[in-house]
């Protein structure tokens, strides 16, 4: 309970899915959390309920990580709230799978400001917020960055970018004490996946398949490692994506 102590972590993107499972980890490790959320209000208000009525701290915030002014206002209402943070999880992300020849401007500028830009700027942001003593941020990458599915060409890329975000802004926050890491996880039955028809479908029937543990991962498998990076436990790993795919 002790190992995110006194510690103030933002979450992007925590209404569901994986963010909501860091959220709650993140909670039951000790630290306040910001439920960052675009546009699922209820959702964000079940997750932040949940850690709430376990005993932990939370509070939902609303903000679009690709608008600057949303972002601007998120870690202002965090740091009025709870003060100095300690940890961000860059976590908002989307994905639409789709062979080349359907990929449109829109569908580019739509990932890119999201899965890319959101990274920058929620990360630029939080540097007038970190406490003097550094911290740790975590972007979730995913396998799909090595893996490079066909018909994937859109969503792979903006995760070569978040890991190469990763390794630049390591360097470059290290002598402020701030850790920049990754994670990169495999399929996740989560209810993104769910709605994308990923879950019951061929791509994961052949993800499982090359998958050594032979399954899909949950948000459960994902969330303790984002508590490792985020704690003391990860002090000399910077610039690192740490996969978490069961192999794939």
């Amino acid at each position: 309970m002790d190992k995110l102590s006194n510690k103030v972590a933002v979450v992007t993107g925590a209404s569901k899915g994986i963010g909501a499972e860091i959220a709650r980890e993140l909670a039951a490790a000790g630290a306040s959390v910001v439920v960052n959320y675009a546009s699922s209000r209820s959702d964000a208000d079940k997750v932040t309920a949940e850690i709430t009525d376990a005993g932990g701290k939370a509070v939902a915030i609303q903000g679009d990580v690709a608008k600057m002014a949303d972002v601007q206002r998120l870690f202002s209402e965090t740091e009025r709230i709870f003060g100095p943070i300690d940890i961000l999880m860059n976590n908002a992300g989307i994905y639409q799978f789709g062979a080349i020849e359907t990929v449109s401007e829109e569908d580019f500028h739509r990932h890119f400001n999201t899965n890319v830009l959101g990274v920058l700027l929620a990360t630029r942001e939080a540097l007038r917020h970190f406490a003097s003593a550094g911290g740790s941020i975590v972007n979730i990458s995913s396998v799909v960055s090595r893996f490079a599915p066909p018909e994937n060409a859109l969503y792979v890329a903006t995760k070569c970018a978040v890991e190469g975000i990763t390794r630049s802004l390591a360097k470059e926050l290290g002598p402020r004490n701030i850790r920049v890491n990754a994670i990169g996880p495999g399929v996740v039955e989560t209810e993104g996946t769910h709605a994308a028809g990923i879950i019951g479908g061929e791509f994961e029937r052949q993800a499982v398949q090359h998958t050594p543990l032979g399954r899909a991962g949950r948000p459960n498998d994902i969330a303790p490692v984002a508590v490792f990076l985020a704690s003391d436990d990860a002090r000399w790993v910077t610039g690192e994506t740490l996969f978490a795919s069961g192999g794939l």
